[in-house]
């Protein structure tokens, strides 16, 4: 029972939760930048390449046969994925970029001056009466 608690305590604490939802979203991400890549951002470079259809693109190996399909490097697939984690390595190096800039901006604000004791304070406000005198 306590391997369950254990656990329990473990999946509930806020990082591993924040991560959950990170991790879904990302691949919500992911799925939005590959529709984005293939259905926006290659068939204008197929059109510009002279008409290339990028999912097209392969290197046949060996023929397909009555009982083997064929065997093909399909490099235009390859392409497509390459692009898309550049599309997504930019939009993290954004997102960081711009976390690094905001905490900057935090760390550079001044730190407001430290309260004196109430020890002191009672000593100047005697020091100042005195002076008046």
């Amino acid at each position: 029972m306590s391997m369950l608690n254990e656990f329990k305590s473990f999946a509930m604490r806020g990082n591993v939760v924040d991560m959950a939802v990170g991790i879904i979203i990302g691949a919500a991400f992911g799925k939005i930048v590959s529709s984005f890549v293939s259905d926006v951002v290659m068939p204008p470079i197929g059109v510009l390449l002279g008409g290339v259809d990028f999912s097209d693109l392969v290197i046949l190996i060996q023929q397909e046969t009555a009982e083997q399909a064929a065997v093909a490097i399909k490099y235009g697939a390859f392409l497509q994925t390459i692009i898309d984690f550049l599309i997504i390595a930019l939009a993290v190096f954004a997102g960081v970029k711009a976390m690094n800039a905001m905490k900057r901006r935090e760390e550079a604000k001044p730190a407001a001056p430290a309260v004196p004791p109430a020890d002191i304070v009672l000593l100047t406000e005697i020091r100042d009466l005195l002076k008046k005198d």
